[in-house]
């Protein structure tokens, strides 16, 4: 069995296309998994680290940019087109599964002029344009959240949850204490924006150190930065005298979650994925730009249901993230709280499910064609 999973840019995009391989490739080892996305975006470096091939398209953003970069965009829109009937007609694959972001758009196109099965996962509350236009074309879409089915023509959509990859699940603590040089006996806090960091979330926490200097005994960080702030970051600390790890990029998130204590993070569906699926009680900062808005809905949905704090980035400061930091720290009922709400919003089945729904639209493909053959 053969098959292409496109999409990516960012890790939200990414990795519920990684857990689904991961699933697939429990049930045959023998499946053939190759990704198709970007060189620029977080698969280029990820993918390969994870054992798969990947092969790369052009792909750039087309809504809420300039005419000329409108215009560049289409042109490689064009060229991906191109390369996708290449790449597709190389592989042969029996099915082809769009993860999201534009790298998954024209594969997906392309696949659907070659009559090959498509599927695509949603993972937000407010789909995305190009998800948007895709839901015409492909055969079954899997979605997060029950309000993304107005999206999408209704017979088409299956209500799974966004996958996780199962070995987010099986994080060690005692491995991640020892890999993070983390003391076993501190409260942890995990802070992240992302897969390229986030600078409110890094400059407010900068100022929240000062907030928090009589907890420095017991309390530490582990701060995935991003390479553009990693430096002033973990100066901040050292200066303040905190324990803990900074880094640019985490690869071992199962270990980080397993250490974590709180999470402060942005709220991309896959983030609040794998929070919930793990139940750590978090402080969440949308990204004020994503589009339709979807982080704050996603984050106002899990505070509404008493499963995560949301802190809005025009909110966002040292005072106040030192604040929801220390009360979170003092009130362990509340945390424990949160955990058992979120824990009851995760859906650690979804990759199961999904990777059924491939299955079965393979099937269903390979019935039509011995139906075909065996009529001639």
């Amino acid at each position: 069995m053969r098959v292409v999973i496109a999409g990516g840019g960012t890790g939200g995009h990414l990795y519920p296309g990684l857990a689904l391989a991961e699933e697939l490739k429990k049930r045959d080892s023998r499946t053939e998994i190759v990704f198709m996305g970007t060189g620029h975006g977080i698969e280029a470096r990820v993918v390969p680290r994870e054992g798969y091939t990947i092969k790369f398209i052009p792909a750039e953003g087309f809504v809420g940019v300039s005419l000329f970069k409108k215009g560049r965009s289409l042109y490689r829109f064009l060229q991906a087109l191109k390369e996708s009937y290449s790449y597709l007609r190389e592989i042969r694959p029996e099915i082809v599964i769009g993860s999201g972001g534009y790298a998954s758009l024209a594969p997906l196109v392309m696949a659907w002029m070659l009559s090959i099965p498509t599927m695509l996962l949603e993972q937000n509350t407010v789909a995305g344009r190009a998800n948007r236009l895709l839901g015409y074309i492909v055969k079954s879409i899997c979605i997060t959240y029950q309000e993304s089915m107005a999206y999408f023509p209704r017979e088409k959509v299956h209500l799974t949850g966004n996958p996780v990859r199962e070995r987010i699940l099986r994080g060690s603590k005692s491995s991640g204490l020892r890999l993070f040089s983390l003391g076993d006996n501190l409260f942890t806090i995990f802070i992240f924006g992302g897969s390229a960091g986030a600078e409110s979330v890094n400059r407010a926490m900068i100022d929240a150190l000062q907030y928090l200097l009589d907890l420095r005994e017991e309390i530490q960080f582990l701060h995935q930065t991003g390479e553009k702030d990693f430096e002033t970051v973990r100066d901040a600390y050292r200066s303040y005298g905190y324990t803990g790890m900074v880094t640019p990029f985490i690869y071992q998130m199962p270990e980080a979650y397993a250490v974590a204590d709180l999470v402060v993070s942005r709220s991309g569906a896959t983030t609040l994925a794998e929070i919930c699926v793990t139940g750590k009680p978090s402080i969440l900062v949308p990204y004020p730009y994503a589009a339709a808005n979807h982080q704050e809905v996603n984050a106002g949905k899990l505070e509404r249901l008493g499963a995560a704090v949301m802190v809005r980035n025009i909110e966002l400061n040292g005072k106040r993230l030192s604040g929801e930091i220390r009360r979170l720290y003092n009130d362990p009922g509340l945390r424990g709280n949160m955990r058992t709400k979120a824990m009851g919003l995760g859906r650690p089945d979804a990759v199961k499910r999904i990777a059924d729904i491939a299955l079965s639209l393979i099937s269903l493909e390979r019935s039509r064609e011995e139906c075909l053959n065996s009529s001639e």
